[in-house]
């Protein structure tokens, strides 16, 4: 399996904070966001990693090389990192992905190692990290589920009121789903120029054409987008001294 770890956005929602530091490259008590993801796969026995890189990515690609020398990444540069969203940044690893299992992850998640440990013991194939049990709103990626709790949508339109919770940014596929997702993703790159939209219509998609994604319920699992300078400070005093 191979972990694909998208890194490459400008978070121009953090600034100041990131007018010299990538997002990724934060840090939360004594470790990047970054560092922590990546000890997360490490500690789950990912240690095939490729890493899609942006905005400031010499910074990326030298901390990598020299905290975790003897890693196995490959780093892909999204030279329209300014004006496309992670669903191009996404079919850009369809070369070096293509015939493995993944486990996809945005680079901005403050997270449990458990949760991926969950994502690789569930009995499904493909299956995505959500969080339940709060009051959802208009800016989360929401899930609902069919009768066989099944994913049947999976976006910020979803209505809060129907959405069973919020996908959190952490997948696990299956190659054979792998190969489907990318030929849907390389009709929206490149016969319909979507470029700047969330990798989630792609997910969508596949579901209208049959696939099947079930969800794992991260319960009290502690997990965090980290979007904007108060969403960091809420992580430092709540999230991090809890992981």
């Amino acid at each position: 399996m191979k972990g694909i770890i998208l890194a490459a956005g400008i978070a121009s929602r953090l600034r100041p904070l990131t007018d010299n530091t990538p997002k990724c490259l934060l840090e939360l008590g004594d470790e990047t966001i970054l560092g922590r993801t990546i000890d997360n796969l490490i500690a789950n026995g990912i240690n095939d990693l490729v890493i899609v890189t942006g905005y400031l990515q010499e910074q990326i690609i030298d901390f990598v090389n020299k905290k975790y020398p003897d890693l196995k990444v490959q780093f892909l540069y999204n030279e329209k990192y300014d004006s496309t969203n992670n669903i191009y940044s996404l079919w850009m690893t369809k070369d070096l992905v293509i015939n493995d299992d993944v486990l996809l992850l945005d680079s901005d998640i403050l997270f449990d190692k458990k949760i991926v440990t969950m994502l690789l013991d569930s009995d499904h194939a493909n299956c995505l990290a959500v969080k339940s049990g709060f009051e959802l709103s208009e800016e989360e990626i929401k899930v609902t589920l069919d009768d066989d709790e099944c994913i049947t949508e999976i976006s910020k339109t979803v209505d809060p009121k129907l959405a069973i919770g919020e996908s959190i940014g952490i997948e696990k596929f299956s190659n054979s789903y792998v190969k489907q997702l990318f030929a849907i993703l390389d009709d929206m790159i490149l016969n319909q120029y979507q470029i700047n939209i969330f990798y989630e219509a792609a997910f969508e998609r596949s579901l209208k054409e049959g696939a099947k994604i079930y969800i794992a319920d991260v319960g009290d699992l502690r997990c965090m987008e980290l979007d904007t300078v108060e969403d960091v400070e809420t992580a430092k005093k709540n999230v991090v001294n809890y992981l």
